[in-house]
This record gives C-alpha cells, structure tokens and sequence, in this order.
C-alpha cells in the first residue's frame, strides 16, 4: 500500500507526497527549476545522468553546464546525452567543456533513414541513484523562467528515494546504445521495454519506436477504459481515435476536461489540437485552452492515477520518440494534482462547442485538418517552421 501523504496544502503552497518510501514535491516556476537542478548539480558525490532534449547555450544553460563541469573536476561521474535536433543550436564546443574536465556526453542523432525520424524527447536527471527530476521542461531560458511572453508553462517533479535506481539503469544502457557506432533499433526497443515497469504504485514508463502494446500507451488505454474521470494538460494534443472515443465514453458517465495551448511557438499544433475540439465537444468532453503563457505542461489525472513526464497525446510521442512518464498510483496526491489542474483551468478559457462554431471558418478548419495532418507526419522542428499563423 502507498504511503499516505501529508494532507492539506503546505505553508509554502507546494505538493508533496511520499508515496513507497519515495519523497515526490512538484515544481511549478521556471526559476525555481533553475535553482533545484543546480542545487541537484551541486551537491551530488558520486553520479549525474542527465538527459534532456534541448540543453541551449543561453545564460540558463551556460549555468547548468558550468555547474556540470565543477561536479566532473570534483570526482563526479558526470553522463550527459542530449538530442541532435533539440541541442542543433548549440555549438559541439559548449558540451566539450563537459568532457575536457572529465565528464561525458553524447548526441542522439540516429542515421537517416527510419531511424531518422526517431527523436530523443525525455527529460531526465539522476544524482547518486537517489534524488532525480522529469517532467516536460528543457535546459533554456524560456523553460526555466517566468517572466516575459516567450516563457513556458510546464512542470518538474522532485523525486527522492529508491524509485531512481531504475531509471539511473535506463539510462546507462540507452547511453552505450547511442555511443556504440551502427547500434541497432531492435535493441533500443529491448532497453525500452526491458525497463518500463509493470507493477507498484511508481511505475516508470518508457517508450519509443516500438509496438502500440508498449507499457505507457497501453496502460493509459486500460485506465481510461475503466476511468470515471479524467483530467489532462497536453501542450500537443492530436490524439488517436482510439483515445478520443475513450474519452467520450467516460464523458457520457463521468467528466473530463482537457487543457491544451492558446500560445506557442509552433501554430501547426494548435491548429492540430482545434481539429479535434468538434467530435470531442459534441460528446461531452470539456476542452480548455490555457492564456497567460505558452503551454507545455504534459499532465494526466485518471481517477487516482497520476501520469507526468514528457509525453505529449499525439502520434509522435506515444509511438515514434523515446519518452519518459512517470505513473503514480495515489489518492491523496491525484486529488492534489487535481486541485492543480483545476488552478491552471482558472488561467485557462473554455471552448464551448459554440464558440468553436463561430471560430470555426471554412479557411481555418482547412488550416486545423492540413495542421492535424502535418504534426502527426512531421516532426515539430519542421512544422514549426512553416509559421501557421491563427487569424
């Protein structure tokens, strides 16, 4: 049985639980994202792994490298892989600070061909085995800040205890799969569905190229099958139809609301996510578009389930890019997510199936169905460079 977290809201406002012997505290502010990981960085003794798929060369991730290479000159064995698209502007000297003090870092960047389509999404830190970080945001300005229009909405989750001995493993072997020359996708699916686990109330999700039976798609299907409620915040959102008419059947016994982007640098996906809005409305669901900043948030509350990490709804991150979830089995911190979601559902306006309708031009359903399609074939780097702008 869990741990029954402390109940009622803390003085400083944060969610904490502890949940199989596993302290979990969410960061919602950018800055202090900034402050725990360096915090993380620099009172770590023996271990760092870290992977995130973009780590720019702004003032934020001159900071985490900088801090990176003190850890390495103090003995730390510091393992840092980050992803060819996400880290493309980042100049290959910026990481070598990392390995001229001692340390080591890789990129994901598979060959072209299939494999080429294949991106690297998570994000991930371990220290010593026993403190880590997921969620959804990078190592950049705009990730770990809170001011200004170019900032971004998203979530880290503090872990501390066993639970990190799994990932740190994870992590090892998709390091020396992407180091070894002409590594084969047959054992990238092995290493993804050898850890993604199966049982207890923290279960590490881990998927990628591999089939829709994998772990985390596959869970969160059965979940919503039997759901009563449920709640998401997903910054892309272009969902199966399998999901979309799992979310209906729930809305016609139970609620469900679904926050998605007003903002973001990429208009094709908010095109993508309006493209689902008519079906979804018209059974029941709920949908939201969240206001005061670019969302990113990768959030789901199914009854007493809780699923955080990187993971987006759409075809992109449940089948083709490696990604990392996070699924908690617990009442008392699903109810205090819950209480989270509906705080961002204050920020947010809901999109009655009425004011779609009057959004709903035949120029811009166009531009929603040619978006929908675009963002499920194309990886976002390329959709964001077509600039759909929403008039």
């Amino acid at each position: 049985m869990a741990d029954q977290p402390d109940r009622g809201t803390p003085a400083d406002g944060a969610i904490r639980a502890v949940v199989q012997g596993n302290r979990l505290e969410l960061i919602e502010s950018g800055a202090a994202r900034l402050e725990e990981l360096l915090k993380i960085i620099a009172r770590a003794e023996e271990s760092l792994r870290l992977i995130f798929y973009i780590f720019d060369s702004d003032e934020s991730g001159r900071r985490v490298r900088d801090a990176l290479v003190e850890a390495a000159k103090r003995g730390v064995l510091v393992r840092l892989l980050v992803d060819g698209f996400g880290c493309s502007t980042a100049e290959p000297e910026f990481f070598g600070a990392i390995r001229d003090a001692g340390g080591d870092f890789c990129v994901f960047n598979p060959r072209y061909g299939a494999r080429y389509l294949i991106r690297n999404h998570q994000k991930l830190v371990v220290a010593d085995k026993t403190v880590g970080l997921i969620g959804g945001a990078n190592v950049q300005d705009s990730y770990l800040s809170d001011e200004g229009e170019g900032h971004w909405r998203d979530l880290w989750l503090r872990i501390e205890g066993p639970a990190l001995e799994e990932p740190s493993r994870y992590f090892d072997e998709l390091f020396r799969w992407t180091k070894t020359k002409n590594s084969k996708l047959r054992n990238l699916r092995r290493i993804v569905k050898r850890h993604s686990q199966m049982v207890g109330h923290l279960q590490w999700k881990f998927s990628g190229p591999i089939s829709r039976k994998h772990s985390w798609p596959a869970s969160l299907v059965r979940e919503l099958s039997e759901a009563r409620n449920a709640d998401l915040i997903a910054a892309y959102f272009s969902p199966p139809r399998s999901l979309m008419r799992r979310f209906a059947r729930i809305a016609r016994k139970g609620q469900v609301r679904i926050i998605t982007a007003a903002k973001s640098d990429n208009n094709a996906t908010i095109g993508a996510a309006r493209h689902t809005y008519s079906r979804l409305l018209r059974r029941g669901v709920r949908m939201f578009e969240y206001q005061p900043a670019k969302l990113h948030t990768k959030l789901g509350i199914v009854d007493d389930i809780v699923h955080i990490g990187s993971s987006n709804l759409d075809f992109r991150s449940l089948y083709i890019n490696l990604e990392i979830m996070l699924r908690i089995e617990d009442a008392g911190f699903a109810a205090d997510m819950r209480r989270y979601f509906e705080h961002e559902m204050r920020d947010s306006e809901e999109i009655t199936l009425a004011l779609h309708r009057r959004r709903a031009t035949l120029w811009r359903r166009f531009k929603w169905t040619v978006s929908h399609w675009l963002v499920t074939a194309l990886d976002y780097t390329v959709t964001k460079r077509l600039n759909f702008k929403e008039t």
